[in-house]
């Protein structure tokens, strides 16, 4: 039967008309537009092997915060997919026996056979909630090969467990990402290992202890998110979506959001293929969901409450500390989440607009910075390289990538900033006692506070010049 549907599918396209399709679409848009759940490999950046390059000098150190790959949704989406394949059957029957296909922004012939054909896959079940896919663990074995590619020196082929360190958090999904990783530097049959998980892991998960930052409002009653929810906007994108799959009403947005998600999970799971499910969508629709998925990230995780900004202390006290260090280890790694990766990036003051996200000002930041879609799709990776430069006064330089592209800072030169300076703008952070900076009921008290962190750059600089 599907050998027959593939074969059907180019008269199918020759003869219909000129209605928007997905699955013909070469440059497809909208995939780039799929916030937290938008595949790697389409957004990554494409120009690292210009921007590595540094003119007379060599890299030495690196440090790298790296999201999680491609992983399988929650149980409770898992529990609905059954409803998936009656709003499929409920399509078809509009369009083949209501005849209630709409006269303007029709889904083409392509598109709506796709959609008939669909069907969920049964073996993924409640007890695999948030796995990691095999394109997840595609997605960190390639990151690693790639870096390796660039920076073969500080990434050496053979582990060391004093030359790298690992760490990852306690799922599934960040520990096989650990291993893909790991895969890709040193092959299949390798030793490496991560370093014990604490019971309280403050480093990588600060927002799972702080009760200041769960009680934020980021997207309940009177949130921006919610505002954005009630406008106009946002509903007549429900209505117009309703009506290019051929309903009458309005759909239950519940439902609409289903069909969104299965979209950009099936994207992200097989990135040279179409998710007959994204067929639903134009991509201008997309666009307005992309901006309720960035309200809802700023807010929660970034710019929206200013005490976001000093969540992640921690974090970029161990970026500080261990690129300021001129022993072992060279190179640290670390597997976490979203809110981690985001909030590392609001610490950072990277990706900030000069106006914060509103529902009311979604027409004005079309080229917002704050694009969750760019800044977190899956595997998404924040990486600190640090290089020597012998011929310069100051000769400790650092290049920071987002994605593989090279960060553009103001105060930096072409994405290429002195240490000394990257040490002055966050000297606040460094300085602090994480433990009191924002979150006082965030248990124990940084040990990397500003004090501990010179103390320990002192002695490892002694014990470097004894040996």
């Amino acid at each position: 039967m599907r050998f027959f549907f593939m074969l059907l599918l180019p008269l199918v396209a020759l003869a219909q008309d000129d209605d928007y399709c997905f699955s013909q679409d070469t440059s497809r848009p909208q995939t780039r537009q799929f916030s937290s759940k938008t595949a790697y490999q389409i957004v990554k950046g494409s120009d690292i092997e210009r921007q590595y390059l540094v003119p007379k000098c060599e890299p030495k150190k690196m440090w790298i915060f790296h999201r999680h790959g491609t992983r399988l949704p929650k149980k409770s989406m898992i529990k609905k997919a059954p409803r998936l394949a009656e709003l499929r059957d409920l399509i078809v029957k509009n369009y083949r026996v209501l005849k209630t296909k709409p006269d303007r922004d029709p889904l083409c012939q392509t598109d709506l056979i796709a959609l008939q054909m669909w069907k969920w896959n049964s073996s993924i079940t409640g007890d695999m909630e948030e796995y990691l896919t095999a394109q997840g663990y595609d997605d960190l074995r390639g990151t690693a090969k790639l870096y390796q590619r660039y920076y073969p020196n500080v990434l050496p082929k053979e582990y060391n467990d004093t030359y790298y360190q690992f760490r990852h958090t306690d799922t599934q999904r960040t520990t096989e990402s650990f291993k893909a990783f790991a895969e890709g530097l040193f092959g299949t049959a390798n030793s490496a290992h991560p370093v014990d998980i604490p019971k309280q892991d403050l480093l990588l998960r600060p927002y799972d202890y702080c009760q200041s930052y769960k009680d934020l409002n980021y997207k309940g009653e009177g949130s921006e998110f919610q505002k954005y929810h009630q406008s106009t906007v946002w509903k007549n994108n429900l209505v117009d979506i309703s009506t290019r799959l051929g309903f009458q009403y309005t759909l239950d947005e519940d439902d609409i959001k289903l069909m969104y998600d299965m979209c950009r999970y099936e994207q992200a799971w097989q990135v040279d293929r179409n998710s007959v499910w994204c067929g639903a969508f134009l991509p201008e629709q997309v666009t307005v969901f992309e901006y309720a998925e960035d309200l809802k990230y700023y807010y929660g995780s970034g710019y929206g409450f200013e005490e976001i900004e000093r969540l992640n202390c921690r974090l970029v006290q161990d970026l500080l500390t261990h690129l300021n260090n001129p022993v072992s280890p060279h190179v640290v790694a670390h597997f976490g989440h979203s809110t981690g990766l985001l909030t590392l990036i609001t610490a950072l003051g990277l990706k900030k607009d000069g106006v914060k996200l509103r529902a009311d000002n979604y027409l004005d930041l079309a080229s917002r910075r704050w694009k969750s879609s760019l800044i977190d799709p899956f595997a998404s990776n924040f990486v600190a390289v640090k290089y020597d430069c012998p011929q310069d006064l100051d000769r400790e330089k650092v290049v920071f990538f987002l994605n593989q592209d090279a960060v553009q800072l103001d105060w930096c030169n072409v994405g290429l900033c002195k240490w000394s300076d990257v040490l002055a703008k966050y000297q606040t952070i460094a300085d602090a006692d994480c433990g009191e900076y924002f979150c006082r009921s965030g248990g124990a008290s940084s040990l990397a506070s500003g004090i501990s962190m010179l103390a320990s750059s002192l002695v490892a600089l002694l014990v470097y010049l004894m040996h």
